[in-house]
């Protein structure tokens, strides 16, 4: 355990962490209802990172939270494995480099499927049948039968 509690409040996985604080303090407000999911879209784009189509928010919530995972678990196992020396020391500053990559890579992946939680377009079995479609007034949808 105390491994773990030093890899995590060492340098540089301390950053990871910190972020990982600010995430935590974000869900709690946005489940206690100060604000909302999606209070930072209007003001960055992450589409050209392949993380869009999902609040802004969840992806960078989702980079962090593996950013961490993936920079304190390496620098547990490279602490526990390898001897102590300069090598090593160079390998701890380089091994969150690469874990945030990784990170980076892995939250795009994650984040297509989630997209299709997100989108804001009907999906198109939807328009083809005619179900919640709406007509005339947008406060009063229209469900038509299906008489296929």
């Amino acid at each position: 355990m105390r491994l773990l509690v030093g890899a995590a409040t060492g340098l540089p996985v301390i950053l990871f962490t910190a972020a990982l604080v600010v995430v935590a303090g974000f869900w709690l407000l946005v489940v206690a209802g100060v604000t909302a999911s999606d209070s930072f879209d209007a003001d960055t784009d992450l589409g050209g990172l392949g993380m869009g189509g999902v609040p802004v928010a969840v992806a960078l919530s989702l980079l962090t939270v593996l950013a961490w995972i993936l920079g304190v678990g390496a620098t547990v196992l490279l602490t526990a494995l390898s001897p102590t020396g300069t090598a090593t020391g160079i390998l701890r500053l380089v091994v969150p480099l690469v874990g945030l990559f990784v990170a980076w890579r892995l939250t795009c992946r994650f984040v297509r499927p989630l997209r299709r939680l997100f989108s804001e377009e009907r999906r198109p079995g939807h328009a083809a049948t005619g179900i919640g479609r709406t007509t005339g007034s947008q406060d009063r949808p229209v469900v038509r039968p299906n008489n296929h």
